[in-house]
């Protein structure tokens, strides 16, 4: 007999479950069984993997390897690995394609892990999905000689996966009750979250526009980089100012953990604000970018964090608390099916 949700007990998740139950292949029955302790390292790894990709992503870039393998979804016309002849940088960029598996891997694991659990889930499943559909992307960004629309497309949709890796991770820890006086700072945390999207949107361009194109014959956009350069840096003091709104803010209500997260964004921002000025005024050296492009990621992580100190996605499911779903033993409503 195996525990399923009560909303599932008569669908598709039961059937699946059953299927999965019947698998005989290690480690499918250790992961459907995972423990709260597998489930949060696995979501963590998701998290760090998407982290990770961008990294990866953004050596490629710089390295001018982004049409090291000159086609997609093989390497070339006649091969689906990177050949001696291609050199380094089609190493590079294969080596990137590769990671993608890697992902994969730690995702398809990581919805097996979570599948009885109604609440992690769903953005498991969604976050399984979006791998293949980012490597979609990454393909077109190849097929069209790395046109800097379809490239900043494909940085945004990672972001995209890093928050939702992030809420998934959540979902997954356990996390101290938040003061009612904490949820009414929510409007502010969402005015921060925009203008840390607009920060992240606004880089994309600036990059685009700029020198390191993956490619010597790659087009630009032909934005004037400085005018896009002065608006992305207008859009990091709008971000900054709401980050010191939020800690004052927080500090007012006694709010602990929304004061921590608050710091740490404020401490995030500063150094990627240096590294910023740094790259802008030595001529943007590939090695700067590089810590610009992590520090990209690390700044919508720590966003992410002020927003849920709040509270955020807190709201209990039918049955139980949102403390409570994140146990092993009251995290689910129950059915029994045999």
């Amino acid at each position: 007999m195996r525990d399923v949700d009560t909303a599932d007990a008569a669908g598709f998740v039961p059937r699946v479950t059953r299927i999965l139950e019947r698998v005989p292949v290690w480690p499918v029955p250790q992961l459907l069984d995972a423990d709260a302790t597998t489930r949060r390292r696995l979501a963590l790894a998701g998290l760090a993997g998407n982290i990770g990709i961008v990294i990866t992503g953004g050596a490629v870039r710089l390295t001018g390897s982004g049409l090291g393998c000159p086609t997609w979804p093989k390497c070339t016309e006649d091969s689906y690995t990177a050949t001696e002849a291609m050199g380094v940088n089609g190493a590079i960029e294969f080596g990137n394609r590769l990671l993608t598996f890697v992902l994969s891997a730690i995702a398809i694991a990581l919805v097996v892990a979570v599948w009885r659990h109604a609440r992690l889930r769903r953005p498991a499943v969604i976050l399984a999905l979006g791998i293949p559909g980012q490597g979609v992307v990454g393909g077109i960004t190849v097929l069209t000689d790395l046109n800097p629309y379809v490239v900043g497309l494909h940085f945004l949709l990672s972001a995209a996966m890093i928050g939702g890796s992030y809420l998934l991770w959540q979902r997954t820890v356990r996390r101290p009750a938040v003061t009612g006086a904490a949820t009414r700072l929510r409007p502010l945390t969402w005015a921060l979250t925009a203008a840390s999207a607009a920060v992240v949107v606004i880089g994309v361009v600036v990059t685009g526009s700029g020198p390191h194109a993956g490619d010597e014959k790659a087009h630009r956009t032909g934005l004037n980089p400085e005018m896009i350069s002065q608006l992305h840096v207008d859009a990091v003091f709008l971000m900054l100012g709401l980050a010191v709104a939020c800690w004052f803010a927080a500090r007012a209500v006694t709010a602990a953990p929304m004061v921590r997260a608050s710091a740490i964004l404020l401490g995030v921002l500063l150094a990627q604000g240096a590294i910023g000025f740094v790259q802008y005024f030595t001529h943007l050296p590939a090695l700067l970018v590089g810590a610009h492009m992590a520090g990209a990621c690390a700044v919508w992580v720590a966003t992410l964090a002020v927003v849920w100190a709040t509270g955020f996605d807190d709201a209990p499911e039918a049955g139980g608390s949102a403390s409570s779903l994140t146990s092993d033993e009251t995290n689910r409503t129950l059915v029994t099916v045999r």
